[in-house]
Parts: structure tokens; C-alpha cells; sequence
């Protein structure tokens, strides 16, 4: 495999994060944006990550090119929700197929080690085959799927929601 590097994110980055999902946006049901972000829309959620506590977000780069980042990041507002944090991962068609987003994930599990994380959720916009098989082989169980509960360009979307004890 080529030079694969995981690493925490840094405000350089931000940049090709905001092209990567754009292009998620533009071309996927996946994001559920429906209009593309300019570096200036995209940073105040960049900004929510830090490189302690329960909000993380780790890059890859391949031979020096970012190609993905995964997040752990706030579920829901509400203070009963404190120790739950949902995952979400984009990837480059460079990274597809090569366990990058097996190695994100790792680096996501390992840092939360010793946070006031008890459970992680994760949805996934339908049909995405294998963000619902890189789920399973990390260990997430199966919740269920809201069926239709998005829109987006016409097209109703339906998510399959997993969620792992950490």
C-alpha cells in the first residue's frame, strides 16, 4: 500500500475537507447539504473538533495528498446526550477499497480511549453498501433504518442507523 499517514486534522486541512464533502454534496444523496459550502460556511463546524476530549477528527493522507477524515462529534445538544457521539467519515475515490476508513475509525476508537464516551452512533444515507459494511467490521450493531425521512433534489433518502458501546 501506498504511504498512508492518519493524523489529527489542522485549520490547513480545511481547504480539501470543504472540496471533499462538496463533492459528496454535489454528486451523492450521501450528504444531505443540498447546496455547496464555501470554506467560510464549513468552518464553524471544523471548529468544533479539538484535538482532546470526545470531539475528534482525524485525516488521511496518501503520500501527502488528503484523501478522507472521519469525526466523532456532538449527537444531540441535550445534556442527557453527553456521552454519546456519532461518527461520520467522507473519502476520496483514492481511498475507497484500500481500509482507509478502517484505519480512520481506528485512530477515532483509540482516541476516545479514556473519554466520557459510552456509546458511538453512526447513520448511513441509503444505499451506500460499503459504509454498511465497514460499520459491521468495526463492530457496530444494527439499530434500524428511518425509512425516507430525508429529502434531497426530489429523491427521498432513507438511513441505516448503528451504534457501538465504547
Amino acid at each position: 500500500m501506498e504511504s498512508l499517514v492518519i493524523r489529527p486534522a489542522v485549520a490547513s486541512d480545511l481547504p480539501l475537507l470543504t472540496e471533499i464533502y462538496n463533492y459528496y454534496i454535489a454528486n451523492t444523496q450521501i450528504a444531505f447539504d443540498t447546496e455547496p459550502m464555501s470554506i467560510q460556511d464549513y468552518k464553524p463546524w471544523f471548529d468544533k473538533y479539538s484535538n482532546t476530549g470526545p470531539y475528534r477528527l482525524f485525516i488521511a493522507e496518501m503520500n501527502g495528498e488528503v484523501i478522507g477524515s472521519a469525526g466523532s462529534r456532538q449527537y444531540r445538544d441535550h445534556p442527557a446526550f453527553i456521552e454519546t457521539v456519532e461518527f461520520g467519515i467522507y473519502l476520496t475515490d483514492k481511498a475507497r477499497g484500500k481500509g482507509v476508513g478502517k484505519k480512520l475509525y481506528g485512530a477515532l476508537f483509540d482516541a476516545l480511549k479514556g473519554e466520557k464516551v459510552h456509546l458511538v452512533v453512526a447513520g448511513v444515507a441509503l444505499p451506500n453498501p460499503a459504509s454498511v459494511a465497514l460499520h459491521k467490521s468495526m463492530g457496530f450493531s444494527e439499530v434500524g433504518v428511518f425509512d425516507e425521512y430525508a429529502q434531497k433534489h426530489g429523491q427521498y433518502i432513507s438511513s441505516m442507523w448503528f451504534q457501538k458501546r465504547v
